[in-house]
């Protein structure tokens, strides 16, 4: 063999490989099957002195590494019969001892898991780290082996162990149930983020400088002047960071530039837009972003599935004047979307939009966590809740408190206002209503170039989707931003709208003084 010849990454691979017999890497956390009866599936390997030891005793050794691309995440074989394949079947005689190693080559947070045998290898972060598992098998059958990670699988990485005759008659990635996946989670105990012991909970909510993921509804570029279509560049990065969720409460959020939701991005018709999405280096998860305003493949996320530490970019002409969400579009897209990452763009017709005194940019979205709604510290996420559409959180800009206490908006009496209101979702429609206002102009489905509705109390928008609601206000108080479907504002989901100025008795008067909202 000539190395001159072989992929430098290939050469890399095999001396990874071979420094993993060497050192002796064999998980610790390897749980094996402890049935006692005859039908014993998997005999549990005697410990030995070395991982040395172990590696010379097993009949057939198999490596994958992990495989980020176009076309989804997989496993890859290296060396041997399985060298380049994606998601090989492992081939294994009855009683093999199997030792199978597993690479990660993008940089992502992966493990491999056979459930049916009680074989998994430790969840691993870093680029060409590994670990690797050693078993036997002794019945004929074929075990499917995947990621664990939520929406891994489902984005390719499943594979077949198949051991003596057996007969694979389901490819890997076929579909799963949702009810299956729940079931596997749960066996599983899997949360995304480690689990965190009571003591570190309590300093976690002790700590006075978390991060606030709060976006002020603010927070958005002003009107554009007339002018013809020009090329537009945003550069974005997905960062993932622990943010206060509530008084006392964290949550690790995944989020674009570090607010909930992303950055407001505003273009004009005709437009071309060079969208940059980075990857922070310290990030655990890939990452991209599919923008409803897109035509073209995934809305850009086909090619912008970013690796931590790395960049991708694609442009798209603005053809159609609208306001539309963007989101996260790497599985499980919902638990991207869930944990913060969604955001709006607007597309103006050529004419622009009508003018008004006040602009504000509003998103609603769901968060799934184990513990209760109202708990203290630090929260994990819980993907059985998020399968069975169960949140704990409704929130208006990504926490509890985000538009009461940290950002109440603010107009005065006789001025115009505009709320840009969008829903990241994933799961829930919003009966979106202010209460003690009514909404003179709606453009419904965020349709800018139809004819709005007028006079409307609520408007419906959908997960993924938004709308754009114009209204006066005449009156001085402080007006509630709700979904209508009022337990919701119980976990979270509210927002003020502070109007000063003098009292108007011709359109609202009372002997009584205003004790608040009235809510």
């Amino acid at each position: 063999m000539h190395l001159k010849n072989i992929h430098p990454t290939k050469i890399l691979i095999l001396f990874l490989i071979t420094l993993l017999v060497l050192t002796g890497c064999t998980s610790t956390e390897t749980s094996l099957s402890e049935q006692t009866d005859q039908d014993q599936v998997v005999d549990s390997l005697p410990e030995t002195a070395s991982g040395q030891e172990a590696s010379q005793a097993a009949d057939v050794t198999f490596t994958l590494i992990t495989t980020l691309g176009s076309s989804g995440m997989a496993f890859e074989g290296v060396g041997g019969v399985i060298d380049g394949v994606v998601n090989p079947d492992l081939l294994v005689s009855p009683g093999d001892i199997v030792e199978l190693i597993l690479i990660n080559g993008d940089g992502i947070e992966h493990d491999v898991t056979i459930p049916d045998i009680g074989v998994h290898t430790k969840h691993i972060t870093k680029k060409d780290a590994s670990d690797q598992v050693t078993f036997s098998v002794e019945a004929d059958g074929v075990y499917n082996y995947y990621c664990s990670l939520p929406g891994h699988r489902q984005a390719g990485m499943q594979g077949n162990l198949v051991v003596g005759n057996a007969v694979v008659d389901q490819k890997p990635g076929s579909a799963v149930e949702p009810e299956e996946q729940a079931a596997a989670a749960h066996e599983e105990g899997y949360t995304s983020q480690p689990e965190t012991s009571e003591a570190e909970t309590n300093e976690a909510a002790q700590q006075s400088e978390i991060a606030s993921v709060v976006r002020d509804p603010i927070d958005l570029p002003a009107p554009l002047e007339a002018r013809g279509p020009e090329n537009i560049r945003y550069d974005i990065e997905a960062v993932e960071l622990e943010g206060q969720l509530a008084d006392g409460t964290t949550y690790t959020y995944w989020t674009f530039d570090s607010k909930v939701p992303g950055p407001f991005l505003r273009v004009r018709a005709g437009d071309t837009v060079e969208i940059h999405l980075k990857n922070r280096e310290d990030s655990t998860m890939a990452h991209s972003i599919d923008l409803h305003a897109v035509t073209g493949p995934g809305g850009g996320a086909a090619v912008t599935q970013v690796a931590p530490g790395e960049e991708k970019w694609f442009s798209f002409q603005a053809l159609n004047p609208g306001l539309y969400v963007y989101h996260c579009a790497t599985p499980m897209v919902a638990h991207h979307i869930a944990n913060g990452m969604y955001g709006l763009i607007l597309v103006e017709p050529e004419e622009g939009l009508p003018e008004v005194d006040r602009e504000f940019y509003v998103m609603q979205g769901e968060l799934y966590t184990q513990e209760p709604f109202g708990s203290k510290g630090q929260q994990q996420f819980d993907v059985n809740k998020l399968l069975a559409e169960q949140p704990e959180y409704f929130l208006f800009n990504g926490a509890v408190g985000a538009l009461t206490n940290e950002y109440p908006m603010h107009a005065n009496v006789g001025e115009t206002v505009r709320i840009f209101f969008g829903v990241g979702g994933p799961n829930f429609t919003s009966s979106f209503h202010v209460i003690g206002e009514i909404f003179d102009h709606v453009y419904d489905q965020a349709s800018i170039t139809s004819n709005p509705l007028t006079d409307v109390q609520t408007t419906l928008v959908p997960a993924g989707g938004a709308t754009v609601v114009d209204f006066g206000v005449e009156v001085p108080g402080r007006y509630i931003l709700v979904d209508h479907a009022l337990s919701r504002a119980e976990r979270g989901l509210t927002g003020y709208l502070v109007v000063e100025g003098d009292p108007v008795p011709e359109i609202f008067f009372s002997e009584e003084t205003p004790g608040g909202d009235g809510h």
